[in-house]
């Protein structure tokens, strides 16, 4: 199974060793990228091809997920407050999931990276297709600081896009 790191304004040292807790399970693709996003000094987005699911933290092992999200946590610490840094995690699986993690506040960044775990519970929930848009092949995830939770975000389906506004999807134009 193949994983993708693209990344920019990321250390060698810190490339390191996150390729190191993945390279046990993966074979990873490293590509480094040209910045796109000016408001970021450093970008990382990894593509796991599992789902998002118990049986991803069972086969990846729990403790090696821990030391995953500490080096996303000491990224952030390194870099400071304020837009430094942007994470995207992609989940294959039909949904795929993204989480998406770029707050300015490191309290808050590492209260994020801790709290993707929990979502597992929430799916569910969130999936369930009478209150889901049909024929949707993406669900972007977003940390609320203000509720200090995840939150469904976004929805893409294959010509549709939809944004969630707390309680319904609402189609984009």
């Amino acid at each position: 199974m193949k994983t993708t790191l693209r990344y920019y304004g990321i250390s060698p040292w810190e490339i390191e060793v996150l390729y190191g807790f993945l390279n046990s399970h993966f074979t990873i693709i490293q590509d480094e990228i040209e910045s796109n996003e000016e408001d970021f000094v450093s970008f990382l987005d990894i593509e796991i091809p599992l789902a998002f699911d118990e049986a991803f933290f069972q086969w990846f092992d729990f403790k090696r997920w821990e030391k995953v999200k500490a080096v996303f946590k000491e990224m952030k610490r390194r870099r400071g407050s304020g837009n430094a840094l942007k994470i995207k995690i992609n989940f294959s699986g039909n949904p795929r999931i993204v989480f998406t993690i770029d707050i300015e506040d490191r309290q808050w960044f590492d209260n994020a990276i801790e709290k993707i775990d929990f979502v597992l519970e929430l799916l569910p929930y969130h999936l369930n297709p009478k209150k889901l848009p049909s024929g949707i092949s993406e669900i972007i995830y977003k940390f609320d600081s203000e509720s200090i939770r995840w939150r469904l975000n976004k929805a893409v389906s294959e010509n549709k896009r939809y944004v969630f506004n707390g309680e319904l999807w609402k189609e984009i134009i």
